[in-house]
């Protein structure tokens, strides 16, 4: 059974704990009320510590374990939601740290070797997961002494951060659409509560109807207002998710494919396969061949 945040919590979150410094380092668990389907001003470079599960980021649907490092743009939504056993609590899941546009901008005004961060900010409005695992075995460390410093020790460990993530060649760009393109706070807060719903139940027969009803709006509008939140309409971001759930089977056992398509919550396998080789360019059993392969 999956564990699946409650999100009623605004949408927009407002950190009024800046308190004049540059950045806001913070640490949370799962459960937690900031696991929810929210964007606010700041950039957010995300770090989890333990458990694995869902990212959504902006209309990107993926994986996320241990070790995994995101960095999010300024009003760019996203969420972490983690597939633990029921009543499962985790302690410590995630390090982060906020900053915002202005920390560099008027940097660049005084240490211009600040510019160097310029391209890796422009790239984080589409949000961004950092692949190689060098650069995220040097960056672990540094968040932890990010956690245990404050005032100008914090800061200059986050610029050592950042200029590191600046020279990482191995990343992956993870939403199509970028703020500017996604919905006002209360249709996000809608959002929030049908993506809840929808990863709770989308193992089974789900259908636009069915959550529609399940936060009191009507089909059509419901549809509407979905895909300007998340750049997708609601049978493609429901395929996505089950797509990201057998591309977990397929690279985590030996389960027929058959298996795999039904538990992903496909209902027929030649849909499996078509929406498969839509989505990632191959078979099923090709993509199983491939993660066989590759090196540990």
């Amino acid at each position: 059974m999956t564990r699946h945040s409650k999100l009623s919590d605004p949408s927009y979150e407002l950190m009024d704990d800046h308190a004049g410094l540059s950045i806001i380092y913070r640490q949370h668990g799962f459960p937690c009320p900031l696991v929810r389907w929210h964007f606010h001003k700041e950039y957010e470079l995300h770090l989890i510590i333990a458990s694995a599960g869902k990212v959504f980021i902006g209309d990107y649907i993926g994986n996320f374990t241990p070790g995994s490092l995101f960095l999010t743009g300024p009003n760019l939504p996203h969420n972490w939601i983690s597939q633990v056993a029921p009543d499962e609590v985790v302690p410590k899941r995630d390090m982060l740290v906020n900053f915002t546009d202005q920390l560099f901008e008027s940097g660049h005004q005084v240490f211009a070797e600040l510019k160097r961060l310029t391209p890796l900010l422009e790239r984080a409005r589409h949000g961004i997961e950092f692949r190689c695992r060098h650069t995220i075995a040097q960056a672990m460390p540094l968040m932890q002494r990010i956690a245990d410093h404050q005032g100008i020790a914090r800061l200059g460990y986050f610029l050592i951060l950042m200029e590191l993530l600046a020279g990482c060649e191995d990343y992956q760009l993870l939403s199509g659409t970028t703020a500017q393109h996604l919905g006002e706070e209360h249709n996000i807060d809608r959002t929030n509560r049908a993506v809840d719903y929808i990863f709770a139940h989308y193992g089974r027969d789900l259908t636009l109807e069915e959550v529609a009803e399940h936060l009191g709006m009507k089909p059509t509008y419901f549809s509407r207002v979905f895909k300007h939140a998340t750049g997708r309409s609601f049978v493609e971001f429901v395929n996505r998710l089950r797509i990201s759930k057998s591309c977990e089977l397929l690279a985590d056992g030996h389960k027929p494919v058959t298996d795999v398509c039904f538990e992903s919550g496909f209902n027929n396998i030649s849909n499996f396969n078509r929406r498969f080789q839509q989505l990632k360019g191959m078979t099923p059993s090709h993509y199983r061949r491939l993660v066989e392969q590759r090196p540990g």
